[in-house]
């Protein structure tokens, strides 16, 4: 029934296209509308999805979540234009642009989250580490893909930090300067490492449990990809990303801070474990490794966690000696057999 109504709408287009005219007129929350009216214009989405997605937006989100959804998109929108003629420069301006991109998504979420009464409201510089977290680890991983965008570069690494190992930021996917572009990384990935402790503490502060696995899942999956990507020359060589099997047990296994604090330490040791004494950062980066790990044990709940962990390693022991005898069963029965 749903896509029959959907074929009939889009056959009367023109008509649509009109009657979404008149109802941007009389919208109380007009900047939403022909925000998303225009990017979905410029993505070549048609007038009935357009239509559709608009009705649904209205209809769904009470004016609440209109408000907090209306200011969010124009800061990120005034922020982004900002940064169309702007180098980032400086760590400021790294930390600006991924305050616009994500750090606002991560506030807009936290008033969401209030205004569904499930949760408090967090302070705003925890809620803007979130989303910074997220994002400096996807401009880490994705230094390939940005950099060789065509028509032109994405560089949104600092020159700060990268011009103190090369002369142009493209210069590190070059084979002859393997040894900086691997300095140039650590050092990127030890000033992503400064939010996590913010974001441990967003965390354990969410009551909701779905509203918990949602922010909880990415923060583990970022601590993962920059254990992966910490000293590692493949990531200007081309995709470093976390195994499917991995981030699936990540996914079902995640279901309360003790699992985020178990996940966190045992992602930061395996950072930890990378360190040379010989990079240049190599005193920061364990300074701020340390920091996360005294969060993660300060806890109190590493203890409970440990035990359910050898529990479970126990029983896991237990059906692999069950599974070995039985071949082994098998293979005397198949050999008596002959």
């Amino acid at each position: 029934m749903a896509f029959l109504v959907i074929f009939v709408v889009s056959s009367l287009e023109g008509l649509l296209w009109r009657t979404i005219l008149v109802f941007l007129q009389k919208s109380k929350c007009q900047f939403c509308n022909l925000f998303i009216v225009t990017y979905m214009t410029v993505t070549g989405i048609s007038h009935c999805t357009r239509f559709l997605f608009l009705s649904v937006f209205q209809s769904i989100f009470c004016s609440s979540y209109q408000e907090v959804i209306e200011d969010i998109t124009k800061r990120t929108g005034a922020g982004m234009a900002k940064f169309i003629c702007k180098e980032v420069e400086t760590v400021n301006d790294y930390d600006e642009y991924c305050h616009y991109v994500a750090g606002l998504v991560g506030l807009g979420l936290s008033k969401l989250f209030h205004a569904s009464g499930m949760e408090d409201l967090a302070p705003d510089y925890l809620s803007n580490s979130m989303g910074l977290f997220l994002q400096k680890t996807n401009i880490i991983r994705d230094y390939l893909e940005d950099i060789n965008e065509i028509p032109k570069s994405r560089m949104f690494w600092p020159r700060e930090i990268w011009n103190k190992y090369v002369d142009k930021l493209e210069d590190l996917k070059y084979v002859e300067n393997s040894v900086k572009a691997v300095q140039c990384l650590n050092d990127m990935v030890s000033n992503a490492l400064i939010h996590v402790e913010d974001c441990l503490i967003y965390m354990s502060a969410l009551k909701d449990p779905a509203i918990f696995r949602s922010c909880a899942i990415p923060q583990i999956m970022a601590i993962g990809t920059l254990a992966l990507c910490y000293n590692n020359l493949e990531v200007f060589r081309g995709a470093v990303k976390m195994q499917r099997g991995l981030t699936a047990r990540v996914i079902d296994q995640t279901r309360t801070m003790s699992d985020v604090y178990v996940n966190f330490l045992r992602f930061s040791s395996m950072l930890k474990s990378k360190v040379h004494e010989n990079d240049p950062n190599a005193a920061l980066t364990h300074k701020r490794i340390e920091a996360i790990q005294k969060a993660c044990t300060s806890s109190g709940v590493l203890s409970k966690t440990g035990c359910d962990i050898s529990k479970r390693r126990h029983q896991n022991n237990s059906i692999m000696i069950m599974v070995i005898v039985l071949l082994l069963f098998i293979s005397f029965a198949v050999l008596f057999r002959k």
